[in-house]
């Protein structure tokens, strides 16, 4: 997935709240939230196990070919549209694999919120019983190492919490904030200090600023204000993530266009893609 020295990630999901598997949305994408990361020292980083992280195991398997995989999965919360697709991650049904999850969470926590969705009546496999093992890390206000990439954590504004995360590398820098909600002074100062200067921002855009006038609560920004943010911040690309099950391509793409009348380096994250730095 490209050259050892750079980070790059690729979107396996970029739909909110719920996938949206239709023909006028895909070629955004309809699956929920889930990035892979690939950092220079070969670690393999995701964040998210929406219903992108299904695709993604598949490709992790075939490109493991039998051998043992080690995973680190790094969870912002544990709304539905962000954990819903690991009961069908196929690297936590082989025995031989290392899975790491990463969440605000304290590990025991962790471990009986993912059990929740995986318990009966919802789901026939037991979480218990995955094969695979699996490790629980609290990452709240800490932050992690693998070799010279440092990943931080830091908190965003968002019903019952949630987790944004910068991944740093020499002077190269990519930041994933979503899902979060402008307007709270200590939250945006916070993430303005984490962006800045970075080379790639990921933000909630799920809302237009007219939408977002009867959605105040909901724990979501715009894409006016992923903007602002992007300038003020001085990063030099900002992605719209987490796009609202009601815009189809035609609506996002007249999203991006506004956007970058605002702030020219903007660009819809999109299933499949991948960027690099």
């Amino acid at each position: 997935m490209g050259l050892a020295s750079e980070m790059l990630v690729k979107f396996w999901g970029v739909r909110g709240s719920i996938p949206t598997p239709c023909i006028k949305n895909m070629g955004t994408g309809g699956n929920t939230s889930c990035l892979e990361l690939r950092l220079p020292g070969g670690e393999v980083v995701i964040v998210d196990g929406g219903t992108g992280v299904r695709p993604l195991g598949v490709a992790l398997m075939q490109e493991a070919a039998g051998k043992p995989t080690d995973l680190h999965l790094f969870l912002t919360h544990f709304h539905w549209d962000h954990i819903q697709g690991l009961p069908f991650f196929q690297p936590l049904y082989k025995k031989e694999n290392r899975v790491t999850f990463y969440s605000m969470k304290s590990p025991e926590e962790t471990s009986e919120t993912l059990e929740g969705q995986m318990s009966i009546p919802y789901f026939p496999v037991d979480f218990r019983f995955l094969p695979a093992q699996r490790n629980f890390v609290d990452v709240s206000n800490r932050t992690v190492q693998f070799g010279e990439t440092t990943v931080r954590s830091f908190p965003l504004n968002h019903p019952q919490g949630c987790l944004g995360y910068s991944f740093t590398h020499g002077d190269r820098k990519i930041v994933f904030a979503s899902d979060l909600e402008h307007g709270d002074p200590e939250f945006d100062r916070g993430l303005l200090e984490v962006a800045r200067d970075a080379d790639i921002l990921i933000y909630d855009a799920q809302f237009t600023s007219e939408e977002y006038e009867h959605r105040q609560g909901w724990g979501h920004s715009t894409w006016l204000e992923a903007t602002r943010v992007a300038k003020l911040a001085g990063v030099k690309k900002l992605l719209l993530f987490h796009h609202d099950p009601a815009h189809d391509d035609e609506t996002l793409h007249v999203i991006l266009s506004n956007a970058r009348q605002q702030f020219p380096e903007t660009y819809l994250a999109t299933e499949g893609e991948t960027f690099a730095v």
